[in-house]
């Protein structure tokens, strides 16, 4: 499972409704992918389609998928939202990485 913060949550609806995507059907799709300075990344983008093998979940009123191969990555992370100056961004707190580079969007298991 993974899970949505509030700050998420509000950012998620506002930039899916700036893309033309609705929040009560839309999905968030997250995935992982080779790459970044430590090995693998995140990958996050909206879909309006789910495939056949990718794992649903609700959380904070999001629709997320993931893919089966990301799914084992990315068990009880929880999906932030720091904005603000110094903010980061969308931020994932993924209990599985043992290592993540300096800016967190990559990671190393």
């Amino acid at each position: 499972m993974i899970k949505v913060s509030e700050s998420a949550k509000k950012k998620i609806a506002e930039l899916m409704a700036d893309d033309g995507f609705n929040v009560a059907q839309d999905f968030v799709r997250v995935g992982v992918k080779s790459g970044g300075c430590s090995g693998l990344s995140y990958d996050l983008r909206f879909d309006k389609n789910k495939e056949q093998e990718d794992k649903v979940f609700e959380d904070n009123s999001v629709k997320i998928i993931v893919d089966k191969k990301s799914f084992l990555y990315l068990v009880g992370t929880v999906l932030e939202y720091s904005g603000g100056l110094n903010g980061k961004g969308f931020v994932f707190n993924n209990p599985n990485a043992q290592r993540t580079c300096g800016c967190g969007e990559s990671f190393s298991l």
